[in-house]
């Protein structure tokens, strides 16, 4: 089990397992545990995925939506909490559509995750292992999530890669 305080980072493919594994960390703590939740239901296919995702959850579980306010969210969080943040690579596209600024929102992020007050288990996507983008929107969206994963790899006491669901320890 990892530090009572610190920074899970655990990142892999669509599918790859991520969120269920992280699930299973959180749930090694003592309930009760925090999910926050980054994902809005613009479709009917993401409406069935925050389902899914709400299904497997049990008792013990609050949630928390924050779609685009996640350090304040992370912020309003109570010592020694654990909790789970699903995903950084859904923050990061509500703030692209919602044309803010993605580098200072990147470094408000990075600053409260760099001071966990618990077991905080952040969840993303590795995009940059698949095809080059065709499209300028997709390009800028690969780039910005993959400088979000380098700021917050760095920061993170613990770095886990999910293949096919296996997890594999990078840090």
């Amino acid at each position: 089990m990892p530090d009572r305080k610190g920074l899970t980072f655990i990142i892999g493919g669509a599918r790859s397992g991520k969120s269920a594994h992280a699930e299973k960390l959180v749930t090694a703590y003592p309930s009760p545990w925090t999910y926050i939740a980054t994902a809005e239901g613009y479709d009917q296919e993401m409406r069935e995925r925050i389902a899914l995702h709400r299904s497997r959850r049990g008792e013990g579980w609050g949630t928390v939506d924050a779609p685009l306010d996640l350090a304040g969210a992370l912020e309003a969080l109570a010592d020694g909490q654990p909790v789970l943040v699903d995903c950084l690579t859904l923050w990061l596209t509500n703030h692209m559509l919602a044309e803010h600024d993605l580098d200072a929102e990147c470094r408000r992020l990075a600053d409260v995750l760099s001071r966990p007050r618990g077991p905080w288990f952040v969840v993303s996507n590795e995009v940059g292992q698949g095809i080059v983008p065709d499209n300028a929107l997709a390009q800028r969206f690969r780039d910005a999530a993959g400088r979000l994963n380098q700021q917050v790899a760095a920061i993170a006491d613990t770095v886990l890669l999910m293949v096919a669901g296996l997890s594999l320890k990078v840090k």
